[in-house]
């Protein structure tokens, strides 16, 4: 299993699964982070966190704690 805090700077991922749940899940979800959405890595703050994607055409900032709770491929 690969999260997408895994993920290398440059990659593009597909999303997988979203772990968690309730309110988190929620969260992730309504940022547009779904099963099946490709999710291109851009870059990362100087000690990684947080990690900036690019997800259905716009740039979103990430939380590491957030990136495990999305595994990709």
């Amino acid at each position: 299993m690969k999260t997408l805090r895994q993920a290398k700077i440059g990659e593009t991922v597909k999303v997988v699964k979203l772990h968690g749940e309730g309110a988190v899940k929620r969260r992730i979800m309504d940022m547009g982070i779904t099963k099946g959405v490709e999710v291109f890595i851009r870059k990362a703050a100087p000690l990684g966190d947080p990690v900036e994607v690019n997800v259905r055409g716009y740039e979103l900032s990430l939380r590491k704690a957030d990136a495990d709770m999305i595994e990709v491929e």
